[in-house]
Formats: C-alpha cells, structure tokens, sequence
C-alpha cells in the first residue's frame, strides 16, 4: 500500500484520479485542494474514509504542503489554473498557481526524498496546422500560445531542472483534452450537453475547426498509475488516446446522440489566439509501460458522459447559471 498525496484532487481529472486509484489499488489517498470555483467536494463523495482523506488548503503554503509531503511516499501533482479563457482574462492566479505552487511542492519533495509525478498539457507544445500529418511527441520544442500554456511550460521546465540539479525523483506527462465525469460546465464538452439538457443550443467559437486530441479522464488516470508505477526518473510521456476530432464534429455528435438535429447550435465569436489543433504520439507511454485506452472509441466515451451528466444535475447544476451569464458578457 502507497501513501498518495494528490494535489488538485477535488478539481475535474484529479478527482477521476482519485476515484479511479481508490477503485483499482490499496493505496491510500491524501487530496489537498483550495477549493476554488473549479473544485467541488461532491466530486469526492462516497470514498472509503479508512483509505480517502481531505485537506483544504493551498499548494503555496509551505508549511502545509511540507508536513503533507514528508507523510507521502507520492506526489501526484494535479492542482492548476487551467481554463485559457481564464488566464486571458487574469493571467495572475495561473502565474501563482501553476509557477510558484509548483516550486513549492517540489522543493518540499526535494527535502523528504518523496516521488513526484506532474500533470501537464499538450498545450505546452503550442498548436500544429489543421493539415500537418505531424502529433506532438516527448521532443517537440515548447511553445505555449496563452498565459495558462505559459506558466504549465513554466512548471513543466522547473521539474526537470530540479531533477537535473538537485536528484528530485520525478516524472512529467502531458496529456491532450479530457473529457468524462466532474468536468466543470465552464468547459467545452461539459458546457454543450448541459445547454441541450437545459433546451439551449450548443455555442461553438469561430467556425468550429480547431481540434484537439480527445481522451476519457478513466484512461488518463490509468497511464499515470502505470507512469508511477514503471516509469523511468527523469522521463516525461505523452499521454493521448488517438481522439482527434475538430469542435464542429464534437457538437454535432453530442447533438445526435441527445436525439436533437445535427445543425442545432450557434456560432459565436473565437477566443483570441485559439490554437488550432493539438494531436499526441502516446508511442512511448504504449510501448515502453504497455499502457492503452479502455475508450479508444470516442463515440463511446461521449455517450458514457452524456448519461452521467444526465445523471448527475446536483453536481453540475448549481454552477450552470453563473458560467453561462459570464460567456453571455463575452459574447460566446
């Protein structure tokens, strides 16, 4: 049995992680969250309280995060600002939490000796042409397009100097979009099947032809058990499941699979700077940890979500009206 602390655990990947970790192992889960808007404890509802423990409080806090992490024998580093419409908006809470939160857990795991793996993005690599045959791979150069982008490349490259300079025992992954349960309906997927359960059309920016590699936070959550578990210090993997799909046809298969007409939405005005596709060579991760995706069928995984949300209107309900009126202001 491990002892897991999971920062972030509250939040929408982090606690499938934490879900899927108490479902599948022994292990022993610490979640330590801010609770910001983004983080919710009803995510966390249900876990086993011999095994499941909740911290409130700030990754910036160096004397919490210190005694948290000299009791792990892992780190597991979810906790970000992660919404690009966000850091467009007020780029600071991303330069705090992303940058500074960061340090901080790794200096504390530097001084106990404890095993660190980060979360990352493949935003981090910035954007490829809609028709390059190309996917992001361990050895893309960086080149991040927002403020959120920015300072998770910022934290990305801070673990592997400590790494490099001081021995800290970690790995990195940069995984492509999520998409499944506890998913805030701030973001796209979330955002679209509550507006057709609520009767109002899906919103798609621009003409709907950016894309992005698509993967069931399940699936995420099981490469960074096998990256905890088997992967080499040092090392950073891609994580992806093959899902490229541009927004255009995500909207239209969540409009089919609700029983609404495919044309069902409005186009609304582009976020500036809207990188334009993301694609994951996950070559690595397969080969060497012998990891695949349960939901290598995106059509599945949208239907799979789609009921929970059905599901699941006490989660997500109480956060519709407010995230609706804040895009409403934007024009999107």
């Amino acid at each position: 049995m491990q002892r897991l602390l999971v920062t972030g655990g509250a939040g929408f990947i982090g606690s499938n992680f934490v879900h899927y970790v108490l479902e599948n192992t022994g292990d022993h889960v610490t979640v330590l969250d801010k609770l910001t808007y983004a983080g919710n404890l009803e995510s966390l509802k249900g876990l086993p309280a011999e095994r499941f423990r909740f911290v409130r409080g700030d990754i910036c806090d160096a004397s919490l995060v210190d005694g948290l992490v000299a009791a792990a024998d892992v780190v597991v580093h979810y906790a970000a600002e992660s919404h690009n419409d966000n850091s467009l908006q007020d780029p600071r809470p991303f330069l705090d939490t992303n940058i500074i939160g960061t340090y901080t857990l790794i200096e504390a795991a530097r001084k106990h000796g404890t095993r660190f793996h980060h979360i990352s993005t493949d935003e981090v690599y910035g954007d490829l042409e809609l028709d390059d045959p190309e996917r992001f791979t361990e050895d893309t150069p960086y080149n991040p397009s927002s403020p959120y982008s920015s300072t998770k490349a910022g934290s990305d490259l801070l673990v592997r100097a400590w790494v490099r300079s001081f021995g800290l025992q970690a790995t990195i992954s940069n995984c492509s979009n999520n998409y499944g349960p506890y998913q805030h309906v701030e973001k796209f997927i979330p955002r679209q099947i509550t507006n057709v359960i609520d009767g109002i059309r899906p919103k798609l920016y621009g003409k709907g032809e950016n894309v992005r590699d698509w993967i069931h936070a399940s699936d995420h959550s099981a490469a960074v058990l096998a990256i905890i578990d088997r992967g080499l210090i040092g090392e950073t993997y891609l994580i992806g499941a093959d899902g490229e799909k541009n927004n255009k046809e995500v909207v239209e298969l969540i409009l089919q699979h609700m029983g609404q007409p495919m044309d069902a939405y409005d186009h609304v005005v582009d976020r500036p700077g809207h990188d334009l596709r993301y694609a994951i060579d996950s070559s690595k991760l397969r080969t060497e940890l012998g990891w695949e995706p349960q939901f290598s069928n995106f059509d599945a995984g949208i239907e799979d979500t789609i009921a929970w949300y059905l599901d699941n209107g006490d989660w997500w309900r109480p956060q519709k009206a407010a995230t609706e009126a804040k895009y409403k202001e934007q024009g999107q």
